[in-house]
């Protein structure tokens, strides 16, 4: 009985490490992330995504989730960057305001 058994483990080893080796490795972004971002990026890249976020929404919101890019961010640096992501895109529609103003003064001269 042992040989039988140590038969079908060895033809078990051989079928799993066959089935390892024909797989295809996972590409770099599924393995590993490609390089670690400094605290100065991810910050960054949080402010970015609250941001967009806060340009893409109209209305109320009930609930915000926390992007994902600002989930290595402590809580405290979490909401400075959301505060900072809010004021970017305020200045944005700000900035776009005036455009439009200076646009139909432009049009109203004429």
């Amino acid at each position: 009985m042992r040989p039988t058994v140590a038969a079908l483990c060895a033809a078990l080893l051989i079928t799993l490490t066959g089935c390892t080796k024909t797989n295809p490795a996972p590409a770099a972004s599924e393995a590993a992330p490609a390089a670690t971002l400094s605290h100065a990026q991810v910050t960054k890249q949080c402010i970015d995504a609250v941001a967009a976020r806060s340009a893409e929404q109209t209305g109320e919101t009930q609930f915000e989730p926390v992007p994902l890019d600002c989930l290595p961010l402590s809580d405290s640096e979490y909401l400075d960057a959301y505060m900072r992501g809010i004021r970017q895109a305020n200045q944005a529609n700000r900035d776009e305001l005036q455009r439009r103003i200076d646009e139909a003064r432009r049009n109203d001269e004429q």
